[in-house]
């Protein structure tokens, strides 16, 4: 398969981005000591060597890779979607780190995950390639449903907070959009 020019560099990339989490992750396995965290990052982790094995391929073989990223499903296990399990732990930077804690092992996953996430979006809508394109949006849900395990994770633990939003800005922002009729005309195409 012939890249163009622009994604052959998104790819460079994309796939020197996964050299950096897949090596993450092997410094985060060795040093995790909450068995869920760890459990997690290790169910992850074939996930992210798959991603950077299909990035290799499609920047080595002019026929496109032979393999396929799973996309895993979404797994919710909070209770409340707006309501935090645990109280929130205050955090401050460490300057001197001989090694990670598990919040710092999470929130540099999380943070990786997310970046990785925006990355993936942003080359997606670039690729002329149609397969290429569809490879790329399946690493962002990949990468999506990842930064959500981590987040619960995190949540669970009081290092990420979650609040519900106050009735007043709720108020504010439902008083500010009116739905459009699905009865319009222009509509027709679209729910046919």
């Amino acid at each position: 398969m012939q890249l163009a020019g622009h994604e052959i560099h998104d790819l460079h990339e994309l796939t020197m981005s996964c050299v950096n989490s897949i090596t993450n992750m092997g410094c985060f396995l060795a040093q995790a000591q909450d068995p869920g965290l760890r459990e997690m990052i290790e169910g992850h982790f074939p996930y992210h060597i798959r991603d950077y094995n299909v990035k290799t391929e499609y920047l080595k073989n002019a026929q496109g890779p032979t393999k396929e990223l799973p996309v895993p499903d979404l797994n919710p296990v909070l209770q409340s979607f707006t309501q935090s399990p645990a109280a929130v732990q205050p955090v401050m930077p460490r300057t001197q780190v001989p090694q990670f804690n598990d919040r710092e092992i999470a929130t540099a996953y999380l943070l990786t995950l997310k970046r990785a996430g925006r990355e993936y979006a942003w080359a997606a809508m670039e690729m002329s390639h149609p397969d290429l394109r569809s490879f790329l949006e399946d690493a962002f849900r990949m990468s999506c449903r990842h930064a959500y395990d981590v987040w619960q994770w995190m949540v669970q633990k009081g290092y990420y907070p979650l609040e519900p939003a106050s009735q007043s800005v709720q108020t504010t922002m439902a008083g500010m959009y009116q739905e459009v009729p699905e009865s319009n005309p222009a509509m027709t195409p679209v729910m046919q």
